[in-house]
């Protein structure tokens, strides 16, 4: 269907294989020939299988000084290098984007398709986590509101967004001003089969340790909850202030492997989660594994948690929580149902919708041109 497009997909940075990176690889699928830009790319070579190893075209920021470690600390110096990506030769450009790479410069002529996974967080609902007091936060705050600035300038640039949520296409439009449609993510159920035994006593969280997360929030009503066990899977920044907060039945696993957190979630009573997620693939793979969810009402996990796979708590308080893990305990739920709901968001299914999404998109341009 798309074997005559020159396309360019372009993401915001190639480090590790997480939630956008899932959705590259399915879009990469659809265009094998698509040539993949970036601000970086420092996959290690055993880690490159999701974009089929493929050759990539990164900005100048690859080569600035320690970019490798530390190179969000080149956030100001981005809208410059996605800028500077030369995508001359191609028909359509699509961008993968949550920081910059929707800012790309195209012309005319080029049809760019811009996937959000989120308008870009730290920078606007997100921004008090990022800042602290003194004259480094004034700086911070002239930094962010120039990227705001930015941000919603080279939304202009885009002609038709994706978004991975309601909740998103909420926020482009918020920040944005633009319409988008919606495509969910896909969840690879094939990798989280569902559990063949009975679950064991313990509730499982899994993610990274950063703020928005709240797993602050988990480990604290767990506390007040001492006759209920906990696992905690993932690492972060905030892996201290969680080890300081744990007490004798919260388990803490650190940072495992893909096997391993399917183990877990297949033999967990309930996976827990308390962050506002733009989508949430985690709790997905974990109803694939036919474990129920409980979780914040709000965000992405509104729209795909049900009655029928899982519990959704109203506030970011521990009390809410507790009563949330109350309800859970109250209620049976069929690993069978979980697992069959989880399949709707199945890879295949992300395939299908975004190339009859851009089919559609490329026929109107066309129409367009010809009148």
């Amino acid at each position: 269907m798309f074997d005559d497009l020159k396309v360019a997909i372009v993401h915001d940075w190639l480090v590790s294989y997480g939630g956008a990176e899932r959705v590259l690889e399915q879009i990469l699928k659809i265009f094998p020939q698509a040539q993949l830009f970036c601000v970086v790319d420092f996959l290690a070579e055993q880690d490159r299988s999701f974009i089929h190893y493929k050759k990539t075209y990164p900005s100048f920021i690859q080569h600035l000084p320690l970019a490798r470690s530390y190179f969000r600390y080149y956030l100001p110096f981005m809208p410059l290098a996605i800028e500077q990506l030369d995508l001359r030769p191609f028909d359509l450009i699509i961008s993968s984007s949550h920081a910059v790479a929707k800012g790309v410069i195209t012309s005319p002529d080029q049809v760019h398709i811009a996937y959000i996974h989120t308008p870009m967080r730290y920078v606007w609902d997100l921004q008090k986590d990022y800042l602290e007091p003194g004259l480094k936060s004034f700086f911070s705050r002239l930094i962010f509101h120039y990227l705001r600035s930015w941000d919603v300038c080279s939304s202009s640039r885009v002609d038709r967004f994706i978004a991975n949520s309601r909740f998103i296409r909420r926020r482009i439009a918020k920040t944005y001003r633009r319409k988008a449609d919606v495509i969910y993510p896909p969840v690879n159920t094939k990798e989280f089969p569902v559990k063949q035994k009975p679950a064991e006593d313990f509730y499982l969280s899994v993610g990274r340790l950063v703020p928005y997360k709240r797993t602050d929030l988990i480990v604290d009503a767990f506390a007040q909850m001492p006759d209920r066990s906990l696992v905690i899977i993932g690492d972060g920044k905030e892996r201290k202030q969680i080890e300081a907060r744990l007490t004798a039945n919260i388990t803490y696993l650190g940072y495992q492997s893909q096997n391993v957190v399917r183990d877990y979630m297949q033999r967990a009573k309930g996976f827990v989660f308390a962050g506002i997620e733009d989508f949430g693939i985690t709790p997905l793979e974990a109803l694939s594994c036919g474990t129920p969810v409980i979780a914040l009402g709000k965000g992405g996990l509104k729209e795909t948690i049900k009655p029928n796979t899982g519990i959704l708590f109203a506030e970011q308080t521990i009390e809410s929580l507790k009563d949330g893990i109350f309800r859970f305990e109250e209620r049976q739920f069929d690993p069978q149902v979980c697992h069959r709901y989880s399949e709707k968001f199945n890879p295949d299914r992300f395939c299908e919708e975004f190339k009859e999404k851009i089919a559609h998109i490329l026929f109107k341009k066309s129409k367009k041109i010809k009148s």
